[in-house]
């Protein structure tokens, strides 16, 4: 037995990553966040695998009714199929809050600034990328002018 279950009713289309009151203000935090969101759809939009294999029918006769299924390897391996995040925190309460219980939007900003330290923008020629932080050194002044 092998199959797919549908995806989505054939939504493809997400709009406003990042947007904030309606598009007139962008989040850079927002957009960390929203990308979380879209790599759980595109995860779903992947479909469930279902064979006889993923159903673990031989854990299950091994097992047996009432009992969990934590404990055993093929459980654990199938966690590592699943999505995880880079913003929301799966972790229980108690961890969580060991770890500094942040919130979600801690963690986009924190997400937010290692990137803008960090990246290296694709591999730009070091002219193109002078020229673009030109246009928006350019852009930046004349809205603080009101432009």
């Amino acid at each position: 037995m092998s199959a797919m279950l549908p995806a989505l009713a054939g939504g493809n289309l997400i709009y406003g990553s990042g947007m904030l009151e309606m598009g007139q203000t962008v989040s850079l935090e927002q957009l960390v966040i929203d990308n979380d969101i879209i790599a759980m759809i595109n995860r779903l939009l992947g479909g469930v695998k279902i064979s006889d294999a993923d159903l673990l029918m031989d854990d299950i006769k091994e097992i047996g009714i009432g009992k969990h299924f934590l404990g055993l390897a093929s459980t654990r391996n199938g966690m590592s199929t699943q999505f995880n995040p880079l913003v929301f925190d799966r972790n229980m309460r108690g961890t969580w809050e060991l770890q500094g219980a942040k919130d979600a939007a801690t963690v986009a900003h924190e997400k937010v600034m290692s990137i803008l330290e960090n990246h290296d923008p694709c591999g730009l020629d070091a002219d193109i990328v002078q020229d673009l932080n030109t246009f928006v050194a350019i852009k930046d002044n004349e809205f603080m002018r009101g432009a």
